[in-house]
């Protein structure tokens, strides 16, 4: 009795309580769940409704609701209860956003957006429960492709050299909202990034499922320029990068943004940020993350179009079967702005098994194969001349590599240090050197770099050297071990290196000029 007292005078005091909510049921505004009828135009009445009367739960029921584009408003929780399903709809002209190009002399619609469920400067909003959105995006993109060819689509939104549409719908796009939570739900099948959120500030993303490998760059959640920002106990299964932290507009920033206990499958890179980096992040903190059957990356840290990139904690990363451990890159796409900044990275507690072969040999949807030969690559450190990668710190990484490197199939010797591309305005891979000299680590233009406690072994011989440093400022190397299949010979090769701290075996240091 007391505790329903409690609970009707919070109500009465008008405090937020997920129970004090007015519930609107979709089938109560004539939503029919047959997976085949449309039904945009009944829950976007639902969804307005509650968001008139002040907030409200929004609930989806058992069943299957096919729909177009939905807007979310303030003070709306989209509600989807257990076995239910918001079907994306797998026409094109049933999202605004891409009847704008579709439809001749149509106008632009203030609310179009690029998803299925979609807000714009809204507060107070969310989608819970422990239902499944699924965008039924492979064949919404295939629709969209044929468009291309009968001449509807224009060639600006047409991707020739991959020949695929680059306009399509992800599943949820949420911009400059405040307050946002998404929690409960799977999150399936997107035609396109499937999650975006964009400027919003106090988002909360926990305890969701997301299988999306329907399609082409369906990115498994996007964080751009986001501040106050929670992700927990999340699986990601993406055809594409699995968390990404993306920087895009400029004056903004990635700040504060805590990733904690999840787990990753990605034809990319797992956990990344900095592919667009023209604002920044900061303080961004990445704990307790599993990765497995992943293509690139396991961490991918990029600064390259001249933002700023500081103040990172990576901590607690196992990840098996994956392509590439650690990727750290400084580069400058901007050719006409301004260079970046990367410091102040501290990487520990780092298992990390890198297989011979391909990582997504089972995904439906593979990864490109590069269009040169190579031997398995090391993991990366690089800046650029006179920009360093500043203030860097490994510390208790485990990785496990293949080795079986073969000077026959490509061959970069260490006289050759010097012909390593620089690449400044390459788009940021852990490729995207090319051959490399090292089967570990390769580190080029650092300034400030301890790698303590540290354990690489090639499970097989290699031709090369474990690690090659070139241009570093500032060396500690403490507490290493380097394991190779066979004689090891000199595995620490130092060019241009100054100001060092070596405790590792000094038969296995090398300088060269």
């Amino acid at each position: 009795m007391k505790g329903i007292l409690l609970l009707v005078t919070m109500c009465v005091l008008g405090q937020h309580n997920v129970y004090c909510q007015k519930k609107y049921n979709i089938k109560d505004f004539g939503a029919i769940a047959d997976g085949k009828t449309l039904n945009t135009e009944k829950i976007q009445a639902a969804i307005d409704k509650a968001s008139s009367a002040g907030g409200g739960q929004v609930v989806v029921p058992e069943g299957k609701f096919l729909t177009g584009t939905i807007i979310l408003k303030s003070g709306v929780d989209l509600y989807l209860s257990p076995k239910a399903v918001l079907l994306g709809s797998t026409s094109p002209y049933d999202y605004p956003f891409m009847k704008e190009v579709l439809v001749k002399g149509s106008s632009k619609d203030a609310e179009s957006i690029g998803a299925l469920i979609g807000a714009k400067s809204a507060d107070h909003i969310s989608i819970t429960g422990q239902g499944t959105i699924d965008g039924q995006g492979r064949k919404l993109a295939l629709n969209i492709d044929s468009l291309f060819y009968v001449g509807q689509l224009d060639t600006m939104y047409y991707n020739l050299r991959r020949k695929r549409p680059g306009r399509r719908p992800g599943d949820i796009k949420f911009e400059s909202c405040e307050n946002v939570t998404v929690s409960g739900v799977t999150i399936k099948n997107a035609a396109g990034w499937v999650q975006t959120y964009d400027l919003c500030k106090n988002l909360t993303i926990d305890h969701i499922r997301v299988e999306s490998d329907a399609y082409w760059n369906n990115d498994g959640m996007d964080i751009v320029d986001c501040s106050n920002v929670r992700i927990t106990h999340c699986f990601v299964n993406a055809a594409d990068d699995g968390i990404c932290l993306k920087s895009e507009h400029a004056g903004h920033l990635n700040d504060g943004v805590y990733i904690d206990d999840c787990t990753v499958r990605s034809s990319a890179s797992a956990v990344k940020f900095g592919t667009a980096s023209t604002g920044g992040f900061k303080n961004i903190v990445i704990k307790n993350i599993r990765v497995f059957d992943t293509f690139r990356s396991a961490i991918a840290i990029e600064s390259v179009d001249g933002g700023i990139l500081e103040n990172v904690l990576v901590d607690s990363i196992f990840a098996t079967n994956t392509g590439n451990p650690i990727f750290i890159r400084l580069g400058h796409r901007n050719v006409d702005g301004p260079v970046g900044t990367l410091k102040n990275i501290v990487i520990k507690n780092i298992t990390v098994e890198v297989p011979f072969g391909r990582p997504d040999a089972n995904y439906d949807l593979r990864g490109p194969d590069l269009d040169f030969f190579h031997n398995p690559f090391p993991s990366s450190i690089v800046g650029l001349p006179g920009h360093p990668v500043e203030n860097v710190v490994l510390e208790n990484i485990r990785i496990s590599y293949p080795g079986n490197g073969n000077d026959g199939l490509a061959f970069l010797p260490l006289f050759r240090l010097a012909t390593v591309p620089e690449n400044e305005k390459g788009y940021p891979e852990f490729s995207m050197f090319g051959e490399l000299p090292a089967w570990g680590f390769y580190v080029r233009h650092v300034s400030g770099l301890t790698m303590k406690n540290i354990s690489i072994t090639a499970r097989a011989k290699d031709y090369r050297p474990g690690c090659v440093f070139d241009d570093v400022n500032g060396l500690t190397l403490d507490q290493w071990k380097v394991r190779e299949d066979g004689d090891a010979g000199q595995q620490y090769i130092l060019k241009d290196v100054t100001n060092t701290h070596l405790n590792v075996d000094e038969t296995l240091v090398k300088t060269i000029h």
